[in-house]
């Protein structure tokens, strides 16, 4: 009989623990359209209170809200116990023009990442400072690192001198100290691989008229060395040449390679997301655009699955639309970049690249006259089939 006790406080606790756990994770700020769903999950015994509204989370709070600007609501158990506050900021909805051209980007990190490790002279003089791949160096001994010749030059006056360094990993600022080790052309070095900036090619998923913003991409700029996404001070928009196209096959990955020597400044970056590149756009002639051309962004409940059509280019200074098919979409997902199954089905775009290829992320989605994502992945093992990232998504990274 105690064995069942046991039992049955042990499948209590662990009811708890997962209910505590459900709660915990609901967000304290949400950001949704006009007129989309609030889509917390439901949780029993939850209740919403706002203005003296109440509504029970596990019915009516998916419901449409169409009220404009900063909602705050209060999360009772039981309507009786306060859990948390959280915080909705509703948009307007707006109007987008969808673009598809090639474009460069140039990225600026802020303070330098480093990206290796190596020994000087036989020593290793980072060993002990706790410093890893992955970790951005804003200061050293006080000063602001911006880029490789700045730290260089620092490390080089340290003349062997203990240097105190600032860097961060991840959210979290920490400090460490590192002794430079002389190398055989008589130049002080910390053994640290380090890198200030990035450059890629990729397509130019919108431009918003109201703001002057523009999106791109649908997924962040990673570091080819550390796979994480780049934190970065500012960066450039700029044209690109298409040089060449490598067909997609099962297994390998085809590409759109171009160069952005020589190119135009087309804008500034400013945020560099799992979601997309973002910033504004200055100089929109190259780009041919026309305000006039600005669709809806279609919320999520108006996106079926069936016909649709992206507009991506592959020779310089000509854009087409191609048709794709939206096999899945994943309503409920905020978490990731992979929003929707989709399938190219245009035999001209298969005849040129194979289905999806490098280069083509951020490609729009447009279906029924509204913008609904952009193309951000490919499958290795069908080149024809990827994923999108919802149009919602990415208008709300501009916020």
């Amino acid at each position: 009989m105690k064995i069942f006790k046991k039992i049955f406080i042990v499948f209590l606790l662990l009811i708890i623990y997962v209910y505590i756990c459900n709660i915990t994770l609901l967000p304290n700020n949400i950001i949704i359209m006009q007129g989309e769903n609030l889509n917390i999950n439901p949780v029993l015994g939850l209740y919403l209170n706002s203005n003296n509204n109440i509504m029970q989370a596990s019915s009516n709070l998916n419901n449409p809200i169409n009220t404009v600007g900063k909602l705050d609501f209060k999360l009772d158990l039981f309507n009786l116990f306060p859990v948390k506050d959280i915080s909705v900021n509703v948009i307007p909805k707006t109007k987008v023009v969808p673009i598809g051209a090639s474009i460069g980007m140039k990225l600026y990190t802020d303070g330098v990442l480093v990206v290796g490790m190596s020994e000087i002279e036989g020593e290793e003089p980072f060993k002990n400072s706790g410093i890893k791949e992955g970790d951005r160096i804003l200061e050293i001994n006080d000063n602001k690192i911006s880029n490789t010749n700045e730290l260089i030059n620092v490390v080089n006056e340290s003349e062997g001198n203990n240097l105190n360094i600032k860097y961060v990993r991840g959210e979290e600022v920490e400090t460490t100290s590192i002794k430079p080790v002389k190398n055989s052309n008589n130049e002080y070095k910390l053994g640290l691989w380090v890198r200030d900036a990035a450059a890629g090619v990729g397509t130019l998923t919108f431009y918003e008229p109201e703001s002057g913003m523009f999106a791109a991409l649908g997924h962040g700029i990673v570091d080819i060395d550390t796979s994480q996404i780049i934190n970065i001070a500012n960066g450039e928009l700029v044209t690109t040449n298409i040089l060449s196209i490598t067909k997609g096959e099962k297994g390998t990955p085809g590409e759109i390679r171009g160069t952005i020597e020589n190119g135009y400044t087309l804008g500034n970056i400013y945020k560099n997301t799992g979601f997309g590149v973002f910033g504004s756009l200055t100089n929109t002639s190259p780009l041919g655009i026309n305000s006039n051309e600005a669709i809806d962004v279609a919320l999520r409940n108006e996106i079926q699955l069936g016909k649709a059509e992206i507009i991506c280019q592959l020779e310089d200074v000509k854009k087409e639309k191609y048709e794709i098919e939206i096999q899945k979409k994943f309503v409920n997902n905020n978490e990731d970049n992979k929003s929707m199954l989709i399938k190219i089905t245009d035999d001209r775009l298969l005849e040129k690249t194979g289905g999806i290829i490098q280069g083509m992320s951020g490609a729009p989605i447009i279906q029924n006259g509204k913008f609904v994502g952009a193309v951000t992945h490919v499958l290795v093992n069908d080149p024809t089939v990827g994923y999108a990232v919802f149009g919602d998504i990415m208008i709300k990274q501009l916020h």
